[in-house]
């Protein structure tokens, strides 16, 4: 007979794998973009599209962002509740940066453009907060 002792390794690793694939198979795939317009100094544009991934995305997984939801269940509501974060958050993960400045009659005018490419992120959605983790640059 073999001692249930030995089994201990076995039975946490089997569990583990249980819950890691519970985890992926329940997270959703959305396609998240932001775009950021300023023109002379002032808040010109503020765009951010949110939709399902219609197939799977690829990539590595990068640094996951906690946000309170609330008990809401829309992506776009739990992102506007926790604006501030969510634009600190895709900062850091890069944003193209344009920038174009004339001078028209000794006017001077500038529009400055921050871009979040789509992105594909994995989220999981629970009663108290939303977990959101990006997939790879870009990747669908």
């Amino acid at each position: 007979m073999r001692s249930r002792d030995g089994n201990i390794n076995f039975t946490l690793r089997f569990c583990s794998t249980i819950v890691l694939c519970s985890l992926s198979l329940c997270a959703s795939e959305y396609l998240i973009s932001y775009k950021y317009i300023v023109k002379d100094a002032i808040l010109y544009n503020e765009t951010l599209l949110v939709s399902k991934s219609m197939k799977k995305c690829s990539g590595k997984p990068y640094s996951e962002l906690l946000l309170a939801s609330n008990n809401q269940n829309d992506l776009k509501k739990i992102i506007a509740l926790n604006s501030s974060e969510f634009i600190d958050y895709i900062h850091k993960l890069g944003l193209h940066v344009e920038h174009k400045e004339t001078n028209i009659n000794l006017q001077n005018s500038s529009t400055t453009t921050l871009t979040l490419r789509t992105t594909c992120f994995k989220v999981d959605l629970n009663d108290s907060f939303a977990r959101i983790t990006p997939l790879g640059k870009g990747e669908i």
